[in-house]
């Protein structure tokens, strides 16, 4: 089966950066949208970017493009998320998820079908 393990999280001032490391296993099609989703208390679970591996095309929320990067790691089937610019308000629970079929839908999380444990990122003011 699929997992998929991330890794990066912490706290940071405002203005601070992190990097966040989405690592997948067990995949056998290579056709797939491997993609960040974050929660805060509260409120909805948000697409923040996410990659269409066949392509490399790289895709991004509103609330994070321009502050945000991504990227395929150096080893295989893993994915880097560069988080530049945070403010509090992108305090939230970091999650990596992947969608085997590359939906057209890729801001909703109903469509992915494989979830990492999470990580915390915490701005503070």
């Amino acid at each position: 089966q699929v997992q998929l393990v991330e890794s990066g999280g912490g706290l940071v001032q405002t203005g601070g950066s992190l990097r966040l490391s989405c690592a997948a296993s067990g995949l056998t099609n290579r056709d797939y949208t491997m993609g960040w989703f974050r929660q805060a208390p509260g409120k909805e679970r948000e697409f923040v970017a996410g990659i269409r591996w066949s392509s490399g095309l790289v895709l991004f929320g509103d609330s994070v493009r321009g502050r945000f990067t991504m990227s395929r790691g150096p080893a295989k089937n893993t994915m880097a998320l560069q988080m530049n610019g945070l403010k509090p308000e992108d305090t939230a629970v970091y999650t990596c998820a992947l969608d085997p079929i590359s939906s057209s839908d890729y801001y909703d999380p109903a469509v992915y079908d494989y979830w990492g444990q999470g990580t915390q990122v915490t701005v503070s003011p």
